[in-house]
């Protein structure tokens, strides 16, 4: 019996929250898992740019998804904390593209940067975020 998680359905098989934003894994491995996102008009703030949520809520499930391609099939993971720098506004229209790299993966956590940047090539922002790793029954 193979007990190896399946990297591609762990990638591919994105919640719901993260289709709604319509966030698509276009790359990845266990050490890196790249996104894109179209920048639509219902993901803007009242200045007719991007959400700095939205920015946050991908970066956060992205990190998600790159902690779940590094454990075990019984174990689970959440958020226990995030920090975004922003650096610049995402028109609407764009391609966000999304990077997260692992900074650091132990047992119980995982740290991964993930870098937002805009179609010219900017960065837009930086998300670092430390993912718990929880054992079968929440802990």
């Amino acid at each position: 019996m193979n007990d190896q998680p399946d990297l591609e359905e762990i990638a591919r098989d994105q919640p719901p929250f993260a289709r709604f934003l319509g966030m698509r894994v276009v790359s990845f491995d266990t050490e890196c898992v790249v996104a894109e996102m179209e920048v639509s008009d219902v993901l803007a703030n009242r200045n007719g740019v991007l959400h700095g949520g939205a920015i946050m809520a991908l970066a956060d499930n992205l990190g998600g998804t790159a902690t779940f391609l590094n454990i075990r099939p019984d174990q689970g993971t959440t958020t226990l904390e995030s920090k975004t720098n922003f650096f610049r506004p995402v028109p609407i229209g764009e391609t966000l593209r999304a990077e997260a790299r692992a900074l650091h993966k132990g047992r119980r956590t995982m740290v991964w940067q993930t870098v937002l940047t805009r179609s010219d090539g900017k960065v837009a922002a930086i998300v670092t975020q430390t993912q718990m790793v929880l054992e079968q029954g929440g802990g």
